[in-house]
């Protein structure tokens, strides 16, 4: 009798340990489906995340490349304007210098006027230089807040269908240190970037 009883207990232990682990095999296999088939779905094992290289992008994308070249162009003009007003100057200093020392001038008055003269138009040189190197810092944040613009709005364009949770920026690797290659969408982003410019153009 005691052995019947025994029996009985050894196998209702081991019918209880079945169903329990059966019912957490259940949760676990539904919690699976839930994050493969839900929402905020995690497809062929990869998160729903990826990154843009900044640096590839900026030097492939046309609108920043065209940007770049306008930039760089403006800046050559400045410093051929402060440069060919430079050298009227140091022309035109070097002039006073050799009339001073073969004692040209007809009075000591003209002297001093025309060394006046020549002083105020090197300071008018030096406020041109700031005046031309501050417009050029204002056309580079301007160009630089028309970039972000335009890849901030065509990135929420790109995800409208909400495939990405989140999309980073990647500087030199700074960010990121290792990522899979499935995760860098720079060159499909780059290229439509590409073809958004092109069609607007």
């Amino acid at each position: 009798m005691k052995n019947a009883s025994l029996i009985i207990n050894a196998i209702l232990a081991v019918a209880v340990i079945i169903l329990f682990w059966l019912v957490l095999s259940n949760k676990t296999n539904s919690n699976v489906k839930q994050l493969v088939t839900g929402k905020n779905a995690i497809t062929k094992g990869k998160l729903p995340i990826a990154y843009v290289n900044i640096d590839s992008l900026l030097l492939n994308y046309q609108f920043a490349k065209d940007a770049n070249e306008s930039l760089i162009k403006k800046q050559e003009d400045s410093r051929l304007t402060i440069n060919t007003r430079a050298r009227q100057l140091q022309t035109e200093m070097g002039e006073f210098q050799r009339k001073l020392e073969n004692n040209a001038f007809l009075s000591r008055e003209r002297a001093e006027q025309e060394q006046l003269r020549l002083q105020n138009k090197q300071k008018e040189l030096q406020e041109m230089d700031g005046k031309l190197s501050q417009q050029l810092m204002q056309v580079q944040q301007k160009m630089s807040e028309q970039l972000r613009d335009t890849i901030n709005v065509f990135m929420k364009e790109y995800n409208k269908d909400n495939k990405y949770e989140m999309i980073i920026s990647n500087t030199s690797s700074d960010n990121i240190l290792y990522a899979s290659k499935g995760y860098d969408i720079t060159e499909e982003v780059t290229n439509m970037l590409n073809k958004r410019c092109i069609t607007k153009k």
